[in-house]
């Protein structure tokens, strides 16, 4: 057994105690390191049901004025139905589809943010992951938002120094 000797108390320094908290540049690298995706406007947002038909929801996005909706149940996200799955899957097929469910042509799975996050995470996922609109969950999974090119914009704007 190897003897280790017991630590004094008064010798003790804590690594955090000179610690300096960071700095920042401009008020946008502040807001996008400490502010959550949640200052970022996610509200309102257009959901629809998995068992939707096509066309129904293709009326849904052109009557809106939108480019995707939050394919939700129960709360709990699903899938986004956009413009382009418009494109992609639907625009060419549409008298086979339009009767379909729109679960049969959204995309599964979608990429999305905590409202926790930082606001940099919805940007990372819309400039890394190359999506436009990113659906925003709260902690328990349900569905609370999108954020959208314009809201990131406006986000922006308001942190933007004036000249």
């Amino acid at each position: 057994m190897v003897d280790t000797p017991t630590p004094d108390p008064e010798e003790f320094q804590d690594p955090l105690e000179n610690y300096d908290p960071k700095t920042y540049d401009d008020p946008l690298e502040e807001a996008l390191a400490e502010e959550t995706v949640e200052q970022i406007r996610h509200e309102p947002m257009a959901t629809i049901s998995p068992d939707t038909t096509v066309q129904a929801a293709v009326e849904q996005l052109a009557g809106l004025h939108v480019a995707c909706l939050l394919v939700e149940e129960d709360g709990q996200l699903l899938g986004v139905f956009s413009d382009r799955d418009v494109l992609d899957k639907v625009a060419f097929e549409f008298d086979k589809v339009k009767d379909e469910p729109v679960r049969s042509v959204m995309t599964d799975d979608p990429i999305y943010v905590y409202d926790t996050d930082s606001s940099a995470a919805a940007f990372s996922v819309m400039a890394v992951a190359g999506f436009r609109h990113v659906p925003v969950l709260d902690l328990q999974q349900k569905l609370v938002g999108i954020v959208s090119p314009q809201r990131v914009t406006e986000f922006v704007q308001q942190r933007l120094p004036t000249a």
